[in-house]
């Protein structure tokens, strides 16, 4: 019998990881549903984030779809940072520090600032790259009368 109680826990710990595993496959899953409109798009455990052409629309992942989602525009942005541990880097470094916390920041002309997390700070400096390029590109184009 007290071998019995010795593997209950180990039954148990079984038990929560197989949750845990589903749980982890339905946002995948929800994820990929919703990433289907857009042009670029990325998930982890922080945030999910997509891009359809200038816009960006970002929220936190769940087994039902992203929730709390925000979007806006590279129009709209009047700086980006990329964050490691809530410090500025430089988007050119090749050498990147092990970090806790991976974030963009985005200071918009509102004056409003969204920070989007992410696990993997590579990930991050990948994504600041090639949105401060389109955003380089647009400020470059005319202006467009509508």
């Amino acid at each position: 019998m007290t071998k019995g109680l010795l593997w209950l826990p180990l039954l148990a710990l079984f038990f929560w990881l197989a949750w845990a595993g589903w749980n982890e496959y339905q946002k995948l899953e929800a994820y990929r549903t919703w990433a289907e409109s857009f042009d670029r798009a990325k998930y982890d455990i922080y945030a999910v984030l997509g891009q359809k052409g200038n816009d960006l629309t970002w929220g936190k992942p769940t087994r039902k779809g992203p929730i709390a989602l925000q979007t806006f525009s590279l129009r709209q942005v009047k700086s980006l940072q990329l964050l490691a541990d809530d410090q500025a880097i430089e988007l050119t470094t090749e050498m990147l520090p092990r970090v806790r916390r991976a974030a963009l920041a985005f200071q918009l002309e509102s004056g409003d600032r969204v920070t989007i997390p992410f696990t993997d700070l590579s990930l991050a400096q990948q994504w600041a790259k090639v949105l401060k390029q389109d955003q380089q590109q647009l400020q470059s184009e005319p202006n467009e009368a509508l």
